[in-house]
């Protein structure tokens, strides 16, 4: 893992000590980076301590590391809460702050002061348009996003956004930097709503909800379905290789049926708009399209880190075949 320090020479600085920005300074880190991260305060470092911490112990648990090496990722990642202490020397800087435009754009409007022009702005939104962040800045050309998926120390998707201005060598420098820490960027050359995952998953979502609106079948079925079909397929082939797999006139033939008669919803669908409307949001508040008991969040939340481990495990297994 060390290696990429001798290899690599950005100096990386999150700025955001939440869900995505302590775990993104873990996959820094356990590609053997220093990486320094700010919190607004002592409350919200303390969260992102605690959560290193645990995803540490899980990683330990399932023998992705040693405890020795445990010790020295954990000592890879210091937290601030002073803004100019976490940029200082920062090369290469991902802004990881709640998706809110106007503190995304204050805070880019204040970097582009604060740091050298050679410095990259990179923001970890979602679905806010890198084009919009930069749009109070000097230097649009260094802004771009790298939108990592959670948990971000265990996907190894992020996607490379690139703005109306963004320069050809500021997606370069990315893209060489999420190489070194493990990832697999794939670079988005249209700054696009929702880019590419997000476009692809919540057509899948639409189109779950109208087959659970229309009576077809229920939520468990529904999740069951695309667990043990597709989603067994999706870690092989994507869309285009599992048509290509399939035939292309056989997809051809049903497209030209089937595509008509799918979902062209422009809003959510009545019944996950009631729940919201009651203030049952899923997992964080207990109830949603399914009920989450304690035991039951814990459990599931238990199975997917697991999962997601595994596929860890898998991908440095194929890294090292090829060495």
């Amino acid at each position: 893992m060390d290696s990429y320090m001798m290899t690599f020479s950005e100096q990386l600085s999150i700025l955001g000590s939440g869900t995505m920005g302590h775990s993104i300074a873990l996959a820094a880190a356990l590609a053997g980076m220093e990486v320094r991260v700010w919190g607004t305060g002592n409350q919200d470092i303390e969260r992102g301590r605690l959560g290193v911490a645990e995803k540490i112990m899980i990683l330990r648990k399932h023998d992705v590391i040693n405890s020795t090496e445990a010790n020295v990722i954990a000592a890879r990642i210091g937290f601030t809460d002073s803004l100019e202490e976490c940029i200082s020397g920062a090369t290469f800087i991902i802004e990881a702050v709640p998706e809110n435009l106007a503190l995304k754009q204050k805070l880019f409007q204040e970097l582009d002061r604060l740091c050298q022009p050679d410095v990259i702005l990179a923001s970890n939104t979602s679905g806010l348009s890198p084009t919009a962040i930069a749009s109070l800045t000097l230097s649009p050309e260094r802004t771009l996003v790298t939108h990592f998926w959670n948990p971000g120390h265990l996907i190894p998707l992020v996607e490379v956004v690139r703005g109306e201005k963004t320069a050809a060598g500021t997606v370069e420098r990315a893209v060489q930097l999420l190489q070194c820490m493990d990832k697999k960027p794939v670079v988005v050359k249209k700054d696009i709503l929702g880019s590419i995952v997000n476009r692809l998953q919540y057509a899948l979502f639409r189109e779950a909800q109208y087959i659970l609106e229309q009576g077809v079948a229920t939520v468990e079925d529904i999740d069951a379905a695309v667990r043990y079909s597709i989603g067994r397929r999706l870690p092989v082939t994507g869309p285009f290789m599992s048509a290509d797999m399939g035939g292309l006139d056989v997809f051809d033939s049903i497209s030209s049926y089937l595509f008509p008669d799918l979902s062209s919803h422009q809003e959510s669908f009545s019944r996950m708009r009631n729940l919201v409307d009651e203030g049952k949001y899923g997992q964080k508040t207990g109830a949603g399209f399914y009920q989450w008991e304690p035991e039951q969040s814990e459990k599931i939340n238990e199975e997917r880190e697991g999962e997601l481990i595994y596929w860890l495990k898998k991908d440095r297994q194929a890294k090292e075949l090829v060495k």
